[in-house]
């Protein structure tokens, strides 16, 4: 057996136990380099790190940890409740307020499942007490997390854009952003009208202010956990059961309101605070540094966290435990074996074989089959980190765009969350109060096989086989 083939087989097994025995995939693949590039690839230490991606781990650290105080301060409470009063509690608005809300958190910087925990216990009481379809409101989260989750300061976009740069492929980063957003604007829409939207134009408006959930809490409900869950994070997933945040990161609870500090004195809406001011600023300020000038996003992120923490301590006590380690470790192991690969030419190997087929825009659609079938069960993130390398030998041939193909690959590999047997999908379920698990756990299920069923193809179709790139 070719030491090719062995490196791609471990890959395999490393993909299989994160699956099936819940072990953090970055781990797993930090052994695996070590392994194969002792034994089989004959590499020393400075050989295996060579692909440690020292980049992306100041990015993936700095912002979770700003992301970690916004949590801990209630400014993601005061975003929630703001933009639910910003459309005056119109029913029919309420489910595009969710996929707005946690689009604009992944698109500043928080990981996809940090806002979906974030907002879906707060979109799912909603839908509970004013009878929308719980499957229509929790699948608007999910797509408007990954609507937002390719922006150029994402932890989604920073990585793909990042691995882009580093395998020296021809990269759109507005354009990564635009075909994720599309797509999942397009899927929202489709699933809108399909699951009842219509019928809530009918309805009136709802009381905003202290009435979020049925039990007229003023904030969203706590996350259960803070393990890494889904495979490859270490935690459970399932039907019925909570997750943390899955292979991308630590426990994104909301913090409880604290009355004495956190409302207006009548049991209404969380109020802004100097510290959350402070933190919107900062939110603001990180943006306008990166697009404006074109700084990077992981020391700026650590700057700003610095800031905050050294104003209010208090606040920002537990932030640093907050960080997605968990997704660091994913990534930087992820990535640490795909060097390994690079080193010992399997990339240039299985690029050549999937090339070899003789028709690249066979090639290119089963690559994208492949991101979206494995992502609904284990890390969208590693399997791009996994799949772009491997697509890099036949892109080189010129005959397929580049960007086109990252998009499509992109999106095939993160449209799939919805699955309840992804960390965002089934922190979906485990946030829906009263309502019948079995059922809903197989209705988001029949939903994850159509979109893994459909959107690799029409991703392809719409993006590969145009040749942009």
């Amino acid at each position: 057996m070719s030491p090719e083939l062995v490196s791609i087989l471990v890959l395999v097994v490393v993909f299989v136990i994160a699956t099936t025995r819940s072990v953090n995939m970055g781990a797993l693949a930090f052994a695996a380099a070590f392994g194969v590039g002792t034994l089989v690839a004959d590499l020393d230490a400075d050989g295996i790190f060579a692909g440690f991606p020292g980049d992306l781990f100041v990015v993936l650290v700095g912002v979770t940890y700003l992301f970690a105080i916004a949590r801990a301060n209630g400014t993601t409470d005061w975003l929630v409740h703001a933009a639910v009063r910003l459309v005056r509690g119109r029913v029919a608005l309420i489910p595009w307020v969710m996929f707005a809300l946690t689009g604009a958190l992944t698109a500043i910087g928080a990981v996809s499942p940090a806002a979906v925990a974030i907002v879906a216990p707060v979109a799912l009481s909603f839908a509970t007490r004013y009878a929308i379809s719980p499957l229509l409101m929790g699948t608007m989260v999910v797509h408007g997390a990954q609507a937002g989750g390719f922006s150029p300061i994402s932890i989604y976009g920073s990585i793909v854009n990042g691995i882009v740069e580093r395998e020296d492929l021809p990269g759109s980063e507005v354009g990564l952003f635009l075909a994720s957003l599309i797509a999942n604007l397009l899927i929202a829409s489709v699933l809108f009208a399909v699951l009842g939207g219509r019928k809530l134009w009918a309805r009136g408006s709802v009381p905003v202010d202290g009435a979020a959930g049925p039990t007229g809490t003023t904030g969203p409900t706590e996350a259960t956990g803070t393990g890494a869950g889904g495979p490859g994070g270490g935690a459970e997933k399932g039907p019925g059961k909570s997750t943390g945040t899955g292979t991308t990161g630590t426990a994104p609870t909301a913090v409880a309101v604290r009355p004495d500090q956190d409302t207006d004195g009548t049991g209404g809406a969380t109020r802004l605070t100097p510290a959350r001011i402070a933190t919107l600023v900062a939110l603001v300020a990180l943006v306008v540094a990166v697009l404006g000038f074109d700084l990077d996003a992981g020391l700026t992120a650590v700057s700003l966290a610095v800031v905050l923490s050294t104003a209010w301590p208090d606040d920002s006590r537990r932030a640093v435990g907050e960080i997605a380690w968990s997704t660091v470790l994913l990534i930087c192991g992820v990535l640490t074996y795909v060097g390994v690969l690079e080193e010992m030419g399997t990339i240039t190997w299985a690029g050549e074989g999937v090339g070899g087929i003789g028709v690249p825009l066979l090639a290119a659609v089963l690559l994208c089959y492949i991101g979206a079938i494995v992502s609904a069960f284990a890390s969208s993130v590693g399997i791009m980190g996994a799949l772009i390398p491997l697509a890099v030998p036949f892109l080189a041939q010129g005959e397929i765009g580049a960007v086109g193909m990252v998009a499509a690959l992109a999106v095939s590999a993160t449209v799939v969350d919805v699955s309840p047997f992804s960390t965002n999908g089934a922190l979906v379920l485990a946030a829906a109060p009263d309502v019948d698990r079995d059922r809903f756990f197989r209705q988001l299920m029949v939903y994850g096989g159509i979109v893994v069923a459909a959107v690799p193809a029409l991703a392809w179709l719409v993006l590969v086989v145009p040749g942009f790139g």
